[in-house]
């Protein structure tokens, strides 16, 4: 299954993420929240959902793991990370992909 977002495309079946069609070297931790993301395209996705599916049950209320693997991610997909685009914050809630 593949998404796309403006120059933003993950191939979920093959793990592959392109940037402007060029292959973005993601960690497996940058990865996995990328992935859940894109699953949920245009819902919240609540920082407890996020690291209960990425990480598990026991790091339900550790958000600065997610946060900095969402940065990370950023900094590698984003023209501006500081303005970030397809990966939103919803302050206080968790976090959405715009829907393609």
């Amino acid at each position: 299954m593949t998404f796309v977002v403006g120059p933003l495309r993950v191939d979920l079946d093959k793990r592959q993420v392109f940037l402007h069609e060029q292959p973005v070297s993601l960690t497996p931790t940058e990865y996995k929240p990328l992935a859940v993301l894109v699953r949920n395209a245009g819902r919240v996705v609540t920082h407890q959902e996020m690291l209960k599916e990425v990480w598990g049950i026991r790091l339900e209320t550790q958000r600065q793991y997610l946060h900095v693997a969402v940065g990370q991610v950023r900094h590698k997909l984003e023209a501006e990370p500081a303005r970030p685009r397809p990966l939103r914050t919803e302050l206080g809630v968790g976090y959405r992909r715009q829907a393609g």
